[in-house]
């Protein structure tokens, strides 16, 4: 029996449970099939939840760079916050493990300020103050058990499937209309694709709710569609450049 210092024991034991420590670690009981895909799902949300905290980063750096938000939908990602928002409560409202939805608290804060600089180069200074009201009165509805009870945020995480795909939509015609990215991140676009697949293995390995898994198979779909257009795309930047300096 391999027996592990407690400073290493304790978050482990958190993080798998005391029967799948005792049987991976302690026995090293190697087929465990279940407690084996239980350490899969959770080294996978991690992973994701990690990426998640910095995935938008370069799309912001990139924006700040270069001034601009050109091949940005701004309703792509207004109905893409609103739905991290909803889903964010949702999970927190139903007490799902935190390595099955971590990544969406740091992805609404990365896309609040990506709308706020959409604004903000936009010179539409009235719409920021007006967005940022809406913004906390959102939150602080979707954290009001007495203004929204369970039932309602249920039946608004049952909607945010249809707006997830809208979310996507006007980004993949905002894409196609241009016949460029713009400054749109490919970092971005191939963390979220490859996030929302591993997202489908970890819903099904840790979260017994159809809404959550239906959702992330379709944004898996239109992720896929997004990243083919990046690759698609991929020189058409540096074509309209070449173009313009001739």
């Amino acid at each position: 029996m391999v027996q592990l210092p407690d400073i290493i024991k304790y978050p482990a034991v958190n993080l798998i449970g005391e029967t799948c420590y005792t049987s991976l670690v302690e026995n090293l009981n190697i087929n465990d099939t279940a407690c084996l895909k239980l350490l899969l799902s959770k080294g996978l949300g991690i992973g994701i939840i990690l990426a998640g905290s910095i995935v938008k980063l370069p799309q912001i750096i990139k924006i700040l760079t270069a001034r601009s938000t050109r091949g940005l939908s701004f309703e792509s990602i207004v109905l893409e916050t609103f739905a991290f928002g909803i889903g964010l409560a949702y999970n927190l409202r139903n007490g799902n493990p935190f390595s099955t939805f971590g990544e969406t608290f740091f992805l609404t804060i990365q896309n609040a300020i990506i709308l706020f600089l959409m604004l903000y180069y936009a010179n539409r200074n009235r719409d920021i103050i007006i967005t940022s009201i809406c913004m906390i009165i959102s939150t602080y509805s979707l954290g009001s058990v007495d203004l929204i009870n369970d039932s309602m945020l249920a039946f608004l995480q049952t909607l945010c499937i249809p707006l997830a795909l809208f979310s996507k939509i006007p980004q993949i015609f905002t894409i196609y209309k241009d016949g460029s990215t713009g400054q749109l991140s490919s970092f971005a676009i191939f963390g979220f694709t490859l996030g929302s697949l591993a997202r489908v293995f970890t819903t099904l390995a840790e979260v017994d709710d159809n809404i959550i898994l239906v959702g992330f198979l379709l944004t898996s779909v239109c992720n896929c569609i997004l990243a083919g257009q990046m690759i698609y795309y991929w020189d058409a930047e540096s074509k309209m450049l070449d173009k313009k300096e001739v």
